[in-house]
């Protein structure tokens, strides 16, 4: 298959509902397999409960173990079972192990390809335990040293190449991280950070080794999370993708799009309490969109960083004040510096002082409670036990609006009257 068809093929079955299953039939199971994984989650979910049982057990041989469950997970335990029962000996093994576990723990993300060897074993001996290895599976396994069955190190590959068959391994022995089976996403996460190597093991609660963990895998988590986070930054579920329907994508967002709208009129209605003073000064009607656009930038800004924060630790109230206070300073001083920006652009181009005046002063007002609400809205969410990251952006920018108009809009009505 040419990389042009490949595509075509790819488009089809994730925009084409009606006839996705027919074309992914039609394919040979390397090919179903390699298709399946550059699928959206919800179109993958689509395809195999159409698929029958045998179908679905010649495609999952064509997949690393860990790619397998990841199908599987899909199913209900059921089927799950009645598939894991068909497989080929050694990846119904590695499956059965990993469907076991949290698929977002160290366990769930964990590879089973890898080898055990001991301490005093040879090298001559283990370039056979890998040939094995190689031509039961048709990988390359990680090489991982135990001495009274607790890993102590790893033999690197490329060793097999150089040292001597009647060689011990110990000789070559290499130090690799481990990290406990029941570690949460982000504490592989971060082990992954302090210590940037290519795996990292995960052990049992008496230290035995359960599988490795490659960059791979956790690249591929890191992308899911990302986009799950860009997706509730913007109010849109996790659940929709860019191949749904005309009706799923209006019930995922209209009701965000409702608050939002909602919001809107409540920034409108803040206006029009100053219809008297806009119709005598038009040009505040002109600036009116820097107030919003800034205070909305700056708080979205101050958001980033908090749903970062928090995402990375549970902040304490000592962290939180700090916090709130260091994004406060920063946005009046943001606020002294644009202000006197926008004054000398008002007074050189519209030769008016006093609403250049009004606009630096609303502008150092805006971006104070673009620190205030960017900091204490994700806060309060995550209180409530949401995700802070939910569509904070609608009300926050609701609350630069509403301020925003009013300080710029209240200053010009007492001081331009």
């Amino acid at each position: 298959m040419t990389t042009k068809q490949f595509k075509k093929i790819l488009h089809t079955i994730s925009y084409d509902r009606h006839n996705r299953v027919r074309v992914f039939i039609e394919l040979q199971p390397d090919e179903q397999s390699s298709i399946l994984f550059r699928l959206n989650r919800h179109v993958q979910y689509q395809l195999v409960i159409e698929l029958s049982d045998e179908q679905l057990v010649a495609i999952l041989e064509h997949l690393d173990p860990d790619e397998a469950t990841d199908i599987l997970q899909l199913l209900n335990n059921k089927r799950q079972k009645a598939i894991v029962s068909n497989l080929n000996e050694h990846l119904q093994k590695s499956v059965a192990i990993l469907l076991h576990f949290d698929p977002e723990t160290a366990a769930g993300l964990m590879n089973v390809d890898y080898i055990q060897v001991e301490l005093d074993d040879t090298i001559g001996s283990v370039a056979k335990q890998v040939k094995i290895h190689e031509k039961r599976t048709g990988k390359l396994p990680t090489i991982l040293v135990v001495k009274e069955g607790k890993l102590v190190g790893q033999l690197p590959g490329h060793e097999l190449g150089f040292a001597h068959a009647g060689d011990v391994v110990n000789r070559y022995l290499k130090k690799i991280k481990s990290i406990p089976h029941n570690a949460r996403y982000k504490q592989v996460l971060a082990i992954f950070r302090q210590y940037p190597h290519n795996k990292v093991v995960v052990v049992g609660e008496r230290k035995q080794i359960l599988g490795v963990i490659y960059t791979d895998d956790i690249l591929k988590l890191i992308q899911g999370h990302e986009a799950a986070s860009l997706y509730d930054f913007a109010g849109v579920s996790d659940e929709e993708s860019i191949y749904d329907s005309i009706p799923r994508k209006f019930r995922f967002r209209y009701k965000w799009l409702i608050i939002n709208l909602g919001t809107a009129f409540l920034a409108a209605f803040t206006v029009g309490l100053f219809d008297a003073t806009i119709s005598k000064h038009v040009l505040l009607a002109v600036y009116m969109p820097i107030v919003a656009g800034m205070g909305g930038n700056a708080a979205t800004q101050t958001l980033a960083v908090m749903v970062r924060g928090l995402s990375q630790s549970d902040l304490g109230f000592s962290t939180i004040f700090n916090t709130l206070k260091n994004e406060i300073a920063s946005g009046i001083i943001n606020g002294i510096i644009n202000g006197i920006i926008v004054t000398l652009i008002v007074y050189v181009f519209n030769d008016n002082l006093l609403v250049g005046l009004v606009l630096g002063f609303a502008m150092v007002v805006n971006l104070f409670i673009a620190g205030l609400f960017g900091t204490l809205v994700p806060v309060a969410m995550k209180k409530l036990g949401k995700d802070p990251a939910s569509s904070a952006t609608i009300f926050i920018t609701t609350a630069t609006d509403v301020f925003g108009f009013l300080a710029f809009l209240g200053l010009a009505t007492m001081i331009l009257g």
